[in-house]
């Protein structure tokens, strides 16, 4: 019997959703949430570039939840807590991409999550391609090991294309590069990563004593177009994130990025877009991945090419439904499901 899905926006990562889910033999789409007033009414398919699926998009709540859906794919860009507690306390599954592993740093708002799931008996997972999918790779690469001294995943990423003011100005981008208020706004902007950095130290077995965040800036040496926004020369072009967990002076778990904006900054950082995943102990393992577009794969602009990523950032959370759905009541992260299997994907 086939999983009943409700998908939750539209936007470019919640599009490839749809496309997945779609294609799915074991997933049946039964209804969609639309936030934007201009797409209540419309059919899903034709909202994300398909052929008509007769599903229409709604902003009814209570009609989507009466459809007794297995699980909510969540794509939103932020999470609204508000949201999440009446879709779990409802009994619905919850997989998200939208900016959530396990909800750590969150307080009293986890606490409101966690009941929901307690209410409802429903779970709630979060991943997406980085945080999540690659800490995943980086637990099972730490599966050879005898002795594990640390885990770093590092990623590095030419950023020019990802028209993102929402989410990069919070994390420091366009700031003044003398700003005093930007370590603070990077580790706000990027606290999900600790999170991530929370959940690697769970599958190790570990207690950490703390999760901190250490940043450095570069400056563009020009203005920037960025398309939606603007960063002026002298500013924040280039930011290194460096999530630590560690215990007592030592470092276990180590989530870094880097991320630049303009093709010259200052200093200027070279980089190689991918990730880079390195356990040191016995023995020490590094594994380099790279995103590359299939034989087959048309882009007539940088947009198009963008799709690759929000198809990476979606699989993961389409791929862990059905363990999600078998899971127990509460917040679920990787550590504690079966590993999820990519079926339904193969196109013979």
């Amino acid at each position: 019997m086939r999983l009943r899905i409700v998908q939750w926006t539209t936007g470019n990562v919640g599009r490839q959703s749809v496309t997945a889910i779609a294609d799915n033999p074991g997933l049946e789409l039964v209804g969609c949430y639309a936030w934007s007033p201009d797409k209540v009414g419309r059919d899903v398919g034709e909202l994300c570039g398909l052929g008509p699926l007769d599903v229409t998009a709604t902003n009814d709540v209570d009609a989507l939840l009466a459809l007794r859906p297995d699980c909510v794919v969540y794509n939103p860009m932020w999470p609204s807590i508000d949201e999440l507690v009446r879709i779990l306390e409802a009994g619905v599954n919850v997989v998200s991409t939208a900016a959530f592993i396990n909800g750590r740093r969150l307080g009293p708002d986890r606490t409101r999550l966690v009941e929901a799931c307690e209410r409802g008996g429903s779970s709630l997972f979060g991943t997406g391609i980085s945080p999540g999918f690659v800490e995943l790779l980086s637990i099972v690469v730490a599966g050879i090991c005898d002795r594990i001294d640390k885990v770093t995943v590092s990623e590095a990423a030419h950023t020019a294309g990802y028209d993102s003011p929402e989410t990069e100005k919070l994390a420091g981008f366009g700031r003044p590069i003398d700003d005093p208020a930007l370590q603070k706004m990077t580790a706000e902007g990027t606290a999900v990563f600790g999170e991530a950095v929370a959940m690697v130290a769970d599958a190790l077995g570990v207690e950490l004593d703390d999760i901190v965040c250490e940043a450095e800036y570069a400056k563009t040496t020009t203005d920037l177009d960025l398309g939606s926004w603007q960063i002026a020369a002298g500013c924040v072009a280039g930011i290194a994130a460096s999530w630590q967990g560690r215990i007592g002076d030592r470092i276990v778990v180590e989530l870094n990025v880097r991320w630049k904006k303009a093709p010259t900054l200052e200093p200027d950082w070279k980089i190689e877009d991918g990730h880079v995943i390195e356990v040191q102990g016995r023995p020490t393992v590094r594994t380099t991945l790279q995103y590359l577009p299939p034989p087959d794969f048309e882009a007539k602009s940088l947009a198009d090419f963008m799709a690759l990523g929000h198809i990476m950032t979606a699989m993961p959370a389409i791929n862990a439904i059905p363990a999600v759905v078998a899971a127990p009541p509460g917040i679920v992260s990787y550590p504690d499901l079966p590993l999820p299997l990519p079926r339904g994907l193969v196109r013979l």
